[in-house]
């Protein structure tokens, strides 16, 4: 039997998988961690496939560089610059949220506000405009960050490097040595060097390497297209003729076009299709997949569903570098351009892809798949052109979003349903402002993907239950539909009913238990008739992933729970239970026994009830058979007066336990039950929350309570009459928050690996932990507390914010942890300072609102690089002791607002010679500084609403 010992086990690419790039990495990372100077433009110039994307991104996760910057921002360009859609997406990646702005002033004006005063990191990938004007233009919005603020790019056409200015740093990215580049191919043919078919691949893999001319992705490629194939198929490959096509006729690199040649046809067909999408395209795996199944590019394999055949196929083209990962979103994948360039020149004439309106397009007739891309100006009418040459197409796509004032009536312009078009097997209006389809939908037989998310549909006709060969029907986030066709039960090869944020649907259809070939379907909706009922979810046992039943309270009894056989659908991984809550209560033994007979299956992994309307939980809730649950919410219980023993689910990672009105005590029951087997509760046990309990007085523990081994964040929110003790030792807490637990006075657990502390709204808390930060808000015992952070060692404290506390607060550098870094304080009405504030290691002071403050006393800060005072309203000076030269030598930045009484800062000169920014506003008593008062090295001094500054 032959020797199968080198096939290396395959394994996912982890991000760090990088050869050859060390120095690259470090150089460039240099550069971008100089605080010298203004903004600066870093560009990474190379060839296609060269590894600029990859060596940016792993210098952008570098721990040094998110260290270095408050914002960092990653946006891919792409092949036309666009000002208005790259602003645009800096905005999103910065609050991580759509941007509705579509004037490009308004932009820029938002994005200033959003950097300003920041020290920011932007990437621009795959920059190729080379327009002065352009470039200068939009440089110009990153000027009011920061010193060191830098923006890094990367391009492959030399003449960006000149426009973004001489002054700029450019990096020039050669192609990989051959023994780095034999390294990278190692990893990806899973060849282990120890194995006994090593000597004899080495060769002729040597070879095929030497083919790829130092481009990384050719490397990746070719490794992954002979990750375990033998000898005869490195033959193969080497001695290919496909090698001596020559590149400058086809612009594709003759190693992808080896690559691709010798794919299995099925992925062949699966690769060119996507072609049809836009370069730098983020593709959602499941629904790419999805879109294969439609056209008939997945073979069936067995008992295997085309589901999981499409997986397969998608993770083996990732396995060959045709996708990777992309950097901004790890669940999504993108193409290399270059393999859209591959994927689009063999393509050839099935497969159109319309990108912009402005010019004629005349679509071949042998034409199948059609895609085309809008952009907020492009005339509607403009699509009906460039369809016009489209005869029996089996695929029309629709990428990008139009103006949302744009309204498409397709009842009376219904040309794209006339054209011939009813060989259609897949068909996107996602994201099209329509409001209705018209009934010739029902005509388009053939038609099994039909995508009409993120529109304001409101109706959907009946005719589109004639489409029996439909698989998926995707309405997510279509927020006006109102219902579903009466007739859906009618749609038997339904696979996938996507309608999730289709919240205006108020019941499910009749029937819906027919479709049992339903793989997906996110949320049923649970009717008051007996055809809409739960039972309807009886023969759905082929559901797989997540499932969410909402409207529980019209299940009337445990009879009817128990028809909808829960305990079979043994592919669900994620299961949500949602009561609405008000109504009337049937009885709270007959609510447990509802919710009794929706027992899950065994391999569950994340559970949530809301709304749950009895006093107490069945026993399977705590049951320890259900060992794969990880994470488990409680919320919105309102009559529940008890815990199940959550602490002997074996892997539960996270608990939250929020709005349980009546829970009054959390006793032994919560850590075992009389069938315990865990010794050690909540043994996984990573966070717990509890919010929002208005009753919850007593928190129990056993005797030598041993639970939270894992513990590393632990959250109580809003629990006003909660007292007495919280768990005296969680070795591995990480993050402690408690606010608003206004009875709440206890010791702090033990916590050696504590690096948070967020208290807020807490009567009593002693403090000893060693955190990085501290938050002490509303408490009326904020100088206990500092009197206890000077007794104790906190190695690791180098934040502590201090706020809304009306009790006398005396701040002295005694009190002051020697590892503090930043001190910020407000809304601190008896705030004052005993004696100089002097501390070796603090960089930042904040202090604003606090009116009882007359004076500032600064002493010895040799680390002091930022002070802000703001709204001191009595605060008259800010003193520096005379014959205290270069008391402040390191403070950089100075800004002092709305303070009426202040009149002096004659010592400043002296006591901060590096002094670069001076801000002073709204502070009318100030004159002007004495003569020599002002440092040398001052670069920006502000002065507004001062009438007596001359």
């Amino acid at each position: 039997m032959e020797d199968m010992s080198w096939r290396a086990e395959s394994t996912s690419l982890a991000e760090g998988d990088v050869y050859g790039r060390d120095t690259e990495k470090e150089e460039i990372i240099e550069m971008l961690l100089d605080g010298t100077g203004n903004l600066s433009v870093i560009s990474i110039e190379g060839m296609g496939g060269v590894g600029k994307t990859t060596l940016a991104q792993l210098i952008y996760n570098d721990e040094k560089v998110v260290e270095k910057f408050d914002i960092r921002v990653w946006v891919c360009v792409a092949t036309k610059f666009d000002p208005v859609n790259v602003t645009k997406a800096i905005i999103e990646e910065i609050t991580s949220s759509s941007c509705c702005i579509v004037s490009l002033n308004s932009l820029q004006t938002e994005l200033k506000k959003k950097l300003m005063g920041n020290t920011f990191l932007v990437v621009l990938d795959d920059v190729w405009n080379n327009q002065q004007t352009l470039w200068d233009s939009f440089v110009k919005l990153f000027l009011c960050g920061n010193k060191g603020s830098k923006i890094l790019l990367t391009t492959r056409n030399e003449n960006v490097d000149s426009v973004v200015s001489t002054t700029n740093l450019h990096y020039k990215l050669d192609i990989l040595s051959i023994e780095d580049c034999w390294s990278m191919f190692l990893k990806h043919s899973s060849l282990s060097t120890k194995c006994s078919q090593y000597r004899a691949l080495e060769s002729i893999g040597r070879k095929i390497v030497k083919k790829c001319k130092g481009l990384p992705l050719a490397v990746k490629t070719l490794g992954g297209l002979l990750r375990n194939k033998y000898k005869e198929d490195w033959n193969i490959i080497l001695e290919s003729e496909i090698w001596e096509l020559s590149e400058d006729d086809s612009k594709i690199v003759p190693a992808l076009s080896v690559s691709y040649h010798y794919l299995p046809s099925d992925l062949k067909q699966c690769f060119v299709y996507c072609s049809l999408y836009p370069e730098d395209y983020q593709f959602d795996k499941e629904e790419l997949i999805l879109i294969w199944m439609a056209e008939d590019l997945l073979q069936p394999m067995g008992k295997s569903t085309l589901e999981k055949i499409g997986r397969v196929y998608f993770h083996e083209l990732v396995a060959r570098s045709f996708f990777q990962p992309s950097s901004t979103n790890g669940s999504l994948f993108v193409m290399h351009d270059l393999m859209h360039d591959l994927a689009t020149f063999f393509a050839s004439k099935f497969y159109f892809r319309v990108k912009e309106f402005g010019n004629p397009h005349v679509i071949d007739s042998k034409t199948r798949h059609l895609s085309y891309t809008t952009k907020p100006w492009d005339r509607i009418s403009r699509l009906r052109e460039a369809c016009n040459g489209a005869r029996h197409m089996r695929t029309f796509l629709h990428f990008h979003l139009l103006h949302s004032h744009q309204s498409i009536d397709i009842e009376s312009d219904s040309w794209l349903l006339l054209l011939q078009l009813k060989c259609l097997r897949v068909l996107s209006f996602k994201c099209f402002p329509i409001k209705s389809l018209p009934d010739s939908i029902g005509e388009l037989i053939h038609l099994r993907y039909l995508d009409l998310s993120f529109t304001p549909i409101v109706i959907l006709p009946e005719s589109l239950c004639n489409l029996y060969n439909l698989q998926t029907l995707k309405l997510k986030n279509c927020h006006q539909l109102e219902m579903l066709p009466c007739r859906m039960h009618d749609l038997v090869n339904l696979r996938h009913l996507d309608i999730e944020g289709a919240s205006r649907l108020k019941e499910m259809p009749k029937g819906m238990g027919k479709l049992k070939h339903l793989n997906l379907l996110e949320r049923y909706i649970v009717g008051e008739h007996e055809e809409n009922g739960i039972k309807e979810l009886a023969t759905l046992n082929n559901l797989q992933g997540s499932l969410c039943i909402v409207n529980l309270e019209n299940v009337t009894n445990s009879g009817e729970a128990f028809e909808a056989k829960m305990g079979r659908k043994e592919h669900i991984t994620i299961l949500e239970l949602k009561w609405l809550p008000n109504g009337d209560i049937v009885g709270f033994q007959s609510e447990r026994g509802i919710l009794e007979k929706l027992q899950p299956h065994r391999d569950l992994k994340l559970l949530s009830i809301m709304g749950y309307r009895g006093e107490i939980f069945p026993e399977w809730l705590g049951n320890s058979s259900y060992s794969n649950m990880m994470k488990l919410s409680l919320s919105h219980c309102k009559n529940c007066n008890e815990l199940p023993s959550f602490g002997q689910l074996p892997n539960l990672q996270h608990l939250e336990i929020f709005e349980l009105d009546r829970l009054e005590q959390i006793g032994y029951e919560f850590y075992k039950n009389d069938e315990s087997l865990l010794k050690t509760p909540f043994k996984s046990l990573e966070s717990l929350t509890f919010k929002s309990m208005p009753c919850w007085r007593e928190w129990h523990f056993p005797d030598e309570f041993n639970g939270f081994p894992q513990l590393k964040s632990l959250s109580i929110i809003d629990c006003p009459v909660l007292t007495g003790d919280l768990p005296n030792h969680l070795p591995s807490l990480e993050q402690l928050t408690v606010l608003e637990c206004e009875e709440l006075a206890c010791s702090l657990p033990r916590g050696p690996k504590l690096h948070q502390l967020h208290v807020v709204g807490v009567t009593g808390m002693i403090t000893n932990v060693a955190s990085e930060w501290i938050v002490i808000e509303g408490t009326q015992l904020a100088e206990s507390i500092l009197e206890c952070l000077s007794c104790t060692e906190a190695p690791c404290l180098q934040s502590l914010a201090i706020g809304g506390c009306s009790t006398d607060i005396s701040i002295s550098g005694d009190y002051l942890p020697a590892s503090l870094q930043q001190l910020e304080i407000w809304d601190c009405k008896k705030l004052t300072f005993s004696g100089l504030l002097q501390h070796k290691l603090l960089m930042e002071i904040y202090v604003y609102n606090c009116d009882s403050l007359m004076l500032f006393p600064l002493g010895s800060l040799p680390n002091l690089r930022r002070l802000t005072i703001d709204s001191c309203r009595n605060m008259e000076r800010v003193l520096v002791p005379q014959h205290s030269d270069d008391a402040l030598p390191s403070l950089l930045y100075l800004e002092i607002k709305y303070c009426p009484r202040l009149v002096s800062l004659s010592t400043l000169g002296l006591a901060a010679p590096h002094l670069e920014e001076l801000h002073i506003e709204f502070c009318p008593k100030i004159k002007s500084f004495p003569e020599g008062s002002l440092p040398q090295s001052l670069a920006s001094l502000w002065i507004n609403g001062c009438p007596k500054f001359a």
